[in-house]
């Protein structure tokens, strides 16, 4: 994906995609303050980083950092490789995740720098089938405001988002189109994959 793209409306909803991919996810213990308090603390900690007057280069790890502390990436990366998640191995798995960290954080990264001088505010929180909801307004220079929603489960054992969806537009689906069209160019080779992803 070109590291010129500029966030609007289209482009960051688009590059977040289209579609349900995660099954209901029991929230058990969770509650609707619980989800809230964890995109509040996200949401702070990506406004800070964006605003911190960083290079690109200097807010990548950042970024990275972000993305563990705050999301289910086992879960993500495994709903975005899709069925050849299914006959991967788990050593296969487990780099594909680590590879598959560093790749979403650069290329979200790229899109949050476009924040800067904006910022995105925490509006509301609801239960949603067996997760919560939590919805946020971004705010960008130039722009009319734009609703971001993020799914939230305890899941895999922490408070942690599984999902963003931007007016509709879901980023698990959007990740599994893309991947799978890069798993395809490359013959369905998973290991080359894994090492050309946090090169993309």
């Amino acid at each position: 994906m070109p590291n010129d793209i500029r966030l609007t409306r289209r482009s960051f909803g688009l590059g977040l995609g289209a579609g349900a991919l995660v099954a209901a996810m029991p929230a058990q213990a969770l509650t609707v303050d619980q989800a809230r308090s964890l995109i509040d603390k996200a949401v702070a900690d990506i406004n800070r980083v964006i605003n911190s007057g960083k290079s690109e280069a200097g807010m990548f790890p950042e970024f990275e950092k972000l993305f563990a502390r705050y999301a289910d990436v086992p879960t993500i990366a495994r709903a975005a490789l899709g069925p050849a998640a299914r006959q991967a191995s788990d050593k296969q798995m487990k780099a594909f995740t680590k590879a598959f960290q560093t790749y979403i954080s650069r290329k979200y990264g790229r899109r949050f720098r476009e924040f800067i001088g904006g910022r995105i505010e925490v509006t509301d929180a609801r239960p949603l089938k067996s997760y919560f909801e939590v919805i946020s307004t971004a705010y960008l220079k130039g722009e009319s405001p734009f609703e971001v929603r993020w799914h939230v489960s305890d899941k895999a054992g922490r408070n942690l988002f599984f999902n963003i969806i931007i007016e509709g537009v879901n980023m698990l689906a959007s990740e599994r189109t893309e991947i799978g069209a890069m798993l395809d160019k490359r013959k369905g080779d998973l290991d080359r994959l894994i090492a050309d992803l946090p090169l993309v």
